[in-house]
């Protein structure tokens, strides 16, 4: 696909830092743009920006860990634009502990938005894709798709490596039919949104983890990267760019993408664990090396 006029991009997690970016960059293109996102009052001032500049965008309030909300999306879009063409299942948020002391709520919550709002994406998206003759799926994974190193953060972990999973495997699949519908899976590292922030739409039942020492830890060492990260407006080029040019991996920090899968299969080639190591310091010096230091953007 490498023109967007008159095409529409459905986009979670829009009302706010990647997904806005990426909703403003389509509408740039001259692509119809629906937004979805479980914050009401941020997704109507994301509406409001659009439309102010001229485009043709709305927004449907969708909590992306209820089936039914993400097949009533997709009826929506359909009804009010037409054919889609481009869905991009971006919303995510971060949550967890040491293992052992994670309940189950904050795992319901944080693979149903991470992992599962990906896959009803994908169920009720592929169909209106394909009803369209032509498209492209771009699920958001993360660098935790491709290592498992950082602390407190295994419901995480586990909910981006099932998107990698899935998205590769519904890739092969369309490949080998030879059906023109391409999948990208969005690798970012540190990126100026409020992910350290996602607790606060945590809902009833999840419990609140500032107390955990290792947790505020990790939250605080998130805040201070993700303020010298890339700028959302950045991955959302990354992200049209390759649904232009087809293709599959859309690392925002690639020499550390490979970094990481290279550790991997130094493991694997020696049978052993490797000393614990982790890229989360070589993201923030090379956020800190390549970025200003600035607030960051909300999720």
């Amino acid at each position: 696909m490498k023109d967007f006029r008159g095409k529409t991009a459905v986009v979670t997690g829009a009302a706010s830092g990647m997904g806005l970016a990426l909703a403003h960059r389509f509408a740039a293109e001259g692509a119809n743009v629906v937004l979805a996102d479980v914050e009401a009052v941020a997704l109507d001032a994301a509406v409001i920006e659009l439309t102010a500049l001229g485009h043709n965008a709305i927004g449907i309030v969708c909590d992306v860990t209820q089936r039914d909300d993400v097949f009533a999306l997709a009826d929506q879009a359909r009804q009010h634009f037409g054919a889609i063409q481009i869905i991009c299942n971006n919303a995510g948020v971060e949550s967890g502990s040491r293992f052992t002391n994670i309940p189950q709520s904050t795992w319901d919550w944080v693979m149903g938005v991470n992992f599962y709002g990906v896959l009803y994406g994908c169920q009720a998206f592929l169909p209106l894709l394909r009803e369209a003759g032509e498209g492209h799926i771009v699920n958001t994974g993360s660098m935790a798709s491709l290592q498992g190193t950082q602390p407190t953060a295994s419901p995480y972990i586990a909910a981006k490596h099932a998107v990698l999973g899935l998205s590769e495997s519904i890739h092969h699949e369309l490949k080998r039919a030879g059906e023109p519908i391409g999948v990208s899976v969005l690798l970012p590292g540190l990126v100026r949104t409020n992910m350290a922030y996602s607790e606060r739409n945590r809902p009833h039942g999840v419990p609140d983890t500032a107390a955990d020492p290792e947790r505020e830890e990790q939250r605080r060492w998130a805040i201070e990267g993700t303020a010298q990260g890339k700028d959302p407006a950045f991955v959302a080029d990354l992200v049209l760019d390759a649904i232009r040019t087809d293709r599959f991996f859309v690392p925002t920090h690639p020499d550390l993408a490979l970094a990481a899968t290279e550790r991997r299969m130094r493991w694997l080639e020696r049978d052993a664990d490797t000393p614990v190591h982790t890229l989360e310091a070589e993201l923030v010096h090379q956020a800190a090396a390549s970025a200003p230091v600035t607030h960051p953007t909300t999720l």
